[in-house]
């Protein structure tokens, strides 16, 4: 049956007869039935590799709905159509950083727990957390069974990726005994505080205050605990720096640019030397950097991006998300300190 949790929003488990009850009780266009082409071969895979019942997969598949909007949503994300000005502007304001302290203040002993534990800095955390959802404040609208099926089945460029996801979503909502028509989260079938995809929850997300529950949804201990353990296996290295601003002259300095190809691209700072970047802080001459250039407005800024940055897009696969994250953080530790 379903548990109520303090804040008396949405339950975390529910009941077998209450899950066959609500999927009898659906009234849907079955977007995604049986008829839909690659429907059938995701159902048998669920039977065949994780033991569902083929009849309860598609039960809930059936109860699916194609969101157009969502489509829409993927096609156009603000960290390619936006300049780097514009972007930040949309996190970088002073009611995100108020709202980043005051829930500091709240949770500084978890925060604090969450730092001794994993080795990650409680205003890198606080920054994921208020670029995501603002601290809980917007965890999306979506239903993530629609935000899976919708891209998994009928967005091509990244159905197998999508496809995935839904596996993993319904074999976590299994194991958590969740209803898995009723979670909402971002277009992209995001979660939670931290806004973990399913495959991400399934790695990362723990239980941080022992109550025997992974909720990342109304809980922000198990929240906090998850994004440091996310940065903790993909070795963020605390106190160190994640970005250094430079200066170039020259007409090779675009000869630099590593972002071209691609997140994993580095060069060493001697080669970007040469190319006419100079480091605003001491770099050894052979440590291996990104390099990338942003448009803020009435000038261009110059940044090498280390270790850490790179950590940053692993959460989200953008230099500009990874930056706006890292000075959110800077801002939320200064406000603090005020």
């Amino acid at each position: 049956m379903y548990k109520s949790n303090a804040s008396g929003r949405w339950p975390t488990r529910i009941s077998a007869v209450l899950v066959s009850a609500l999927l009898a009780g659906g009234a849907q266009a079955q977007d995604y039935g049986a008829a839909h082409a690659d429907v059938p071969a995701f159902v048998e895979k669920m039977q065949v590799e994780h033991g569902f019942n083929a009849a309860h997969v598609q039960q809930v598949l059936d109860q699916a709905v194609r969101q157009e909007a969502i489509l829409k949503a993927i096609a156009r994300p603000a960290e390619r159509v936006k300049p780097w000005h514009e972007y930040r502007a949309i996190f970088i304001t002073d009611k995100r950083i108020e709202g980043g302290v005051a829930f500091w203040n709240k949770h500084a002993e978890t925060l604090a727990r969450a730092e001794k534990e994993y080795g990650v800095e409680p205003e890198i955390i606080l920054a994921i957390m208020g670029v995501e959802t603002s601290y809980g404040g917007n965890m999306g609208s979506y239903r993530v069974i629609d935000a899976l099926t919708t891209l998994g089945f009928d967005y091509p460029p990244r159905a197998d990726f999508f496809r995935r996801q839904l596996e993993s979503y319904l074999v976590l909502t299994r194991e958590q005994q969740m209803d898995p028509l009723a979670l909402k989260g971002s277009y992209a079938g995001a979660m939670g505080y931290g806004q973990f995809i399913p495959s991400s929850y399934q790695a990362f997300a723990v239980d941080f205050d022992g109550d025997g529950v992974v909720d990342i949804w109304n809980n922000p201990v198990d929240a906090i605990g998850s994004v440091a353990n996310y940065f903790h296996q993909h070795k963020w290295q605390h106190g160190a720096d994640v970005a250094i601003a430079a200066d170039v002259t020259g007409n090779t300095f675009a000869e630099g640019i590593t972002l071209e190809q691609g997140l994993e691209a580095r060069k060493t700072v001697g080669e970007l030397r040469q190319l006419g970047w100079t480091p605003r802080e001491t770099l050894d001459e052979d440590r291996e950097v990104m390099a990338f250039e942003f448009d803020a407005g009435e000038q261009m800024q110059y940044w090498l991006g280390l270790d850490n940055l790179h950590v940053i897009t692993r959460y989200n696969r953008s230099v500009m998300y990874a930056m706006v994250v890292h000075q959110l953080a800077d801002l939320l530790r200064e406000a603090r300190q005020e």
